[in-house]
């Protein structure tokens, strides 16, 4: 059987400085994580690539899916492993490849030569194994410019390698570089979305959803579990916390004015949701946000809303139109689960009539009418947590 390994090429890694071994470190401790419970993989960084070799038989399937969701990695490849010879690369390939060369009409071949103590250069090797594939398959034909199908062929120190075209990697930076921060999570659309965006940028996640039992059900809850669970696939495992908020949305609903519901409720999930960061050592908050959206995300609305906390609070949403936010979702897997039609939190007591441009006195005066601290107190006091991973 022919040995096959998974090669990893770094995208925006490459141009750190001095600290760049700590993002590479980082990044064989989290491919290492996804990896180990599929099998023993040999996985380590060289050359600019990272090579994942399976120690055992696995399930290469699985593990090629399993590298596409972990952020650092620009694109990866599937390869054939052949000796450093230019007999054993043209078998190699024309064995490796035969499927995706059966099934094209055209094809080139790309080589890079970084073992310059191998006695072909590039264009050589290229000639040599482009000369070889037409023996195999007479159907093919060459096509530098557009061809149906690149073959690839490393000649590294530790090895030759052929391979198909690249598949597209998660990119950005590796989860656990960039500090940790606490996403607010609903069981809409944007918020998974904007958790995958800033994990993308290496942060750790900790998530904090709140549930208004009896308005809100058990599987509304249970929805909120399964976004994250898909999230962790990418992002890796995370801390969810449920914050119980029937009792702040109830005193709000009854002693303050309707038109300022939902910023007095997005004030109170703030505030609530930072001191859970700060518990979790997290510097940031994360919020789904897109400026314009809905009433409580005007200018003036998330201007109030920023003014109830003190810590950073991340919008990577805020200047994406919706067709661009279900887009992503799509793509990482979330968008059928947040479509689920099970209400949250933000969806019940809605009032009529939301004020689009509150001032912030008015929302201080409202809050007088309202134990603040006590309920903040309760609400945290009455947290739920649980460990949510996707693999």
């Amino acid at each position: 059987m022919m040995k096959e390994i998974i090669l990893m090429k770094l995208g925006e890694l490459v141009l750190k400085g001095l600290n760049r071994r700590v993002f590479e470190d980082t990044l064989l401790q989290n491919l290492r994580r996804r990896l180990s419970p599929l099998g023993r993989f040999d996985i380590r960084a060289r050359q600019s690539t990272i090579v994942a070799t399976p120690l055992e038989e696995v399930d290469m399937d699985e593990a090629a899916d399993r590298v596409g969701r972990v952020f650092g990695i620009a694109t990866y490849s599937r390869a054939g492993v052949a000796q450093k010879d230019i007999g054993q690369i043209e078998q190699t390939a024309g064995a490796y490849l035969r499927p995706v060369l059966e099934a094209a009409r055209t094809f080139k071949v790309e080589a890079k030569r970084s073992d310059k103590t191998f006695p072909l250069n590039s264009p050589a090797i290229c000639a040599q194994v482009g000369a070889s594939l037409l023996d195999q398959f007479p159907h093919l034909s060459v096509d530098v410019h557009e061809p149906d199908v690149t073959v690839y062929v490393e000649v590294r120190d530790f090895g030759a390698y052929v391979h198909p075209d690249p598949m597209r990697g998660a990119g950005g930076i590796p989860v656990g570089t960039g500090g940790k921060a606490a996403v607010l999570i609903s069981g809409g659309i944007d918020s998974p979305v904007a958790a995958w965006q800033m994990a993308r940028r290496g942060l750790e996640l900790t998530a904090v959803h709140f549930a208004s039992p009896p308005y809100t059900s058990d599987r509304a809850e249970q929805k909120v579990v399964d976004l994250l669970t898909q999230v962790s696939t990418w992002s890796g495992r995370l801390t969810m916390f449920t914050m119980p908020f029937t009792h702040i949305q109830e005193e709000i609903r009854d002693k303050c004015p309707e038109d300022l519901f939902t910023l007095l409720m997005r004030r109170f999930m703030m505030r609530i949701s930072e001191q859970m960061a700060v518990r979790e050592g997290c510097l940031a908050l994360i919020t789904g946000e897109s400026l314009g959206q809905v009433a409580s995300q005007t200018l003036q609305a998330i201007c109030c809303t920023d003014a109830s906390v003190s810590m950073p609070v991340f919008r990577p949403l805020i200047g994406s139109d919706k067709a661009d936010i279900v887009a992503l979702a799509r793509r990482i897997g979330t968008f059928d689960i947040s479509i689920e039609p099970f209400e949250d939190c933000c969806t019940v007591f809605t009032p009529k009539h939301p004020r689009t441009r509150p001032h912030l006195d008015a929302l201080l005066q409202a809050e007088t009418l309202l134990d603040c601290d006590a309920l903040i107190a309760e609400c945290v006091a009455g947290a739920r947590v649980r460990q949510i991973s996707g693999h």
